[in-house]
């Protein structure tokens, strides 16, 4: 189901705030037009116009993760266990999305901040 521009804009900023709230988490406008967000200056999660998200994902979590018709690897970053999740067939589950994100962001910060993460 395609999604309106403002249902977009919502999402990108509900995002928005899942990524902010992470430790020393910062927004970024690369090439222009695409937003990313970053750890002390690494990407841990390209949410492009609120659409999809692309993160990195736990190894052990690549095969369900996969398996799932939402999922695909990420262009070019797939080797190195990035996904993308499509957020625009049906009803968005927003607790899956924090942990993604989260442990996307443990993965790609200095362990010491990705300590202060809670794990739900």
């Amino acid at each position: 189901m395609a999604r309106t521009a403002a249902q977009l804009a919502a999402q990108l900023d509900r995002l928005r705030v899942i990524s902010l709230a992470l430790p020393e988490a910062t927004e970024e406008l690369t090439w222009e037009t695409n937003v990313n967000f970053r750890v002390r200056n690494k990407i841990f999660c390209f949410p492009g116009e609120g659409g999809s998200i692309m993160v990195k994902a736990d190894r052990d979590e690549l095969p369900a993760l996969l398996g799932d018709s939402r999922c695909r690897p990420a262009p070019y970053l797939a080797r190195g266990g990035w996904i993308v999740l499509d957020l625009s067939t049906g009803r968005v589950d927003w607790d899956e999305v924090t942990e993604l994100v989260h442990t996307s962001y443990c993965l790609i910060a200095p362990k010491t901040l990705a300590r202060q993460v809670h794990q739900g």
